[in-house]
């Protein structure tokens, strides 16, 4: 592992090197603080006795690491940690990699007290080459009632993991069974958003996962040009509350298959609703005969206003690198993608990642819409590369601030962008005759040889009307770029 990957994922705080285990909640040490560092052999378990000072939905912050495995190998793709709180199976755990990832979990509602949290190698869920788990840096934490995060991490749901079989794959490998989130479209962030509603102190609050990848759905050229991402981001549940953060009855929904709205009418766990992934393109229903569970803590909301939904994966920037993973242990990249490959991609580490915010005067619908491509030009280079490709349906389309990915040639870098352009796009449908305005370029960044995001080399104002009659406007120029 690069020195680069420890320092980026916690790997240069020191940890212990010797392997603690605490027993059960029998100690006589009420204050004993968490282990150092816990390490699972396959199989293995432990507990740890952790105290809640006061009632409230408890988080436990924790960094994992697994020797050996990689989410881009075949039969070392993770090491699976289940975990029990006071004896409830309450989430797994995937790690994915050999070096450190912080990982937040939600340990659901305690009251004050003594608590026990069992750590449970699970060898039936984990793929053969992983041998060994590691757990450190230990933190709990309880957002309490009167907390400003109290309302979305109560009502935040708990999900089942996919049991749907995927046609393309041989049924009975391990990537088509019950513990397929292990191997495939793995949740790895979760996160929500919050808006106010027409009654005065209600919000709306929408919960969304960030998954390693989806095994069906839009194409991975096309997840790169309309998203700028490997991954897929949905929205899983959707509920309203009161001032006093409680669940409006009735007003629940999940995204369900096909991307419709759909009543909520599944179980509920004190105030959390429990939901499974039943689709290849991670889509929810209320049925649960999932046998992996996911509880991941949903962090401080996302303002989808300002901010784009990638904003989560800017974050955890390892996300970036489990996307490049997984894709390319799939197949799904090559050396040499034609220019209008609808099934493989290049490299991901080649890409441009490019945040734009924009605005389209006439509302898009799904018959027709405007879009916006951007064109990348290289000095000493006369193609213009293009985020869409060939294709007018992966152009953007979406208003939020929006993320997309370009393919440059390997080796490419800041310095060697010679322009960078907009061009309006009928995406689907008719002209409708709508404008866009182009605000500015957020965030413009590439991978680093570890496959994770480098910092934004570029945030520009780029004032822009793209109409019928003048479609494209130059946002950027770089120093070394020609005249116009």
């Amino acid at each position: 592992m690069s020195g680069q990957l420890r320092r980026l994922f916690g790997g240069g705080l020191a940890v212990a090197m010797l392997a603690v285990t605490f027993a059960a909640c029998g100690s006589d040490d009420k204050d004993a603080a968490p282990p150092a560092e816990v390490v699972l052999e396959r199989a293995a378990e432990t507990t740890i006795p952790f105290d809640v000072a006061a009632a409230g939905e408890v988080v436990l912050d924790v960094t994992t690491e697994a020797p050996g495995v990689s989410w881009g190998t075949v039969g070392s793709e993770s090491a699976v940690v289940s975990l029990f709180v006071d004896g409830n199976y309450t989430t797994d755990l995937v790690i994915p990699a050999s070096f450190p990832i912080k990982r937040s979990l939600a340990l659901g509602g305690l009251t004050a007290g003594e608590h026990a949290l069992r750590l449970q190698f699970a060898a039936d869920r984990s793929p053969q080459g992983s041998t060994q788990a590691r757990l450190s840096q230990f933190a709990f934490r309880t957002i309490a009632p009167g907390d400003a995060h109290y309302a979305a991490a109560r009502n935040a749901p708990v999900l089942y993991g996919r049991t749907t079989p995927n046609p393309a794959l041989l049924a009975g490998t391990p990537a088509t069974g019950p513990y397929q989130n292990a191997l495939t479209d793995s949740p790895l962030v979760a996160f929500h958003s919050e808006t106010e509603t027409a009654i005065s102190g209600h919000r709306l609050l929408t919960y969304s996962m960030i998954w390693s990848n989806e095994d069906g759905g839009t194409s991975t050229p096309a997840l790169m040009a309309q998203w700028g991402r490997t991954t897929d981001i949905e929205w899983t549940y959707r509920v309203e509350v009161d001032a006093a953060g409680n669940a409006v009855p009735g007003s629940a929904t999940v995204q369900g298959p096909d991307h419709v709205d759909t009543p909520f009418t599944g179980k509920v766990e004190g105030t959390h609703p429990v939901l499974q992934t039943c689709t290849l393109n991670n889509n929810i229903c209320n049925q649960t005969d999932g046998q992996m569970r996911f509880s991941l803590a949903v962090g401080d909301p996302l303002d989808p206003v300002n901010q784009a939904r990638e904003h989560v994966m800017d974050e955890n920037p390892w996300t970036y690198w489990v996307m490049a993973q997984e894709v390319n242990r799939e197949g799904k990249v090559t050396e040499a993608p034609e220019a209008s490959s609808t099934e493989q991609i290049a490299d991901p580490r080649t890409y441009l990642y490019l945040v734009l915010r924009k605005t389209t005067s006439k509302p898009n619908t799904d018959n027709a819409w405007i879009g916006v491509s951007v064109g990348v030009r290289l000095s000493g280079n006369p193609t213009t590369f293009r985020s869409n490709q060939v294709y007018p349906a992966w152009s953007l389309e979406r208003d939020s601030p929006a993320q997309t990915a370009i393919a440059l040639p390997p080796g490419t870098v800041a310095e060697d962008i010679a322009s960078i352009q907009a061009t309006r796009v009928v995406g689907k449908g008719y002209d409708t005759g709508a404008s866009v305005q182009i605000d500015s370029i957020e965030q413009a960044f590439f991978l680093n040889p570890d496959g994770l995001p480098q910092k934004s080399f570029l945030f520009t104002p780029a004032k822009a009307t793209l109409t019928a009659s003048s479609p494209t406007a130059t946002l950027f120029r770089g120093p070394t770029a020609g005249p116009s």
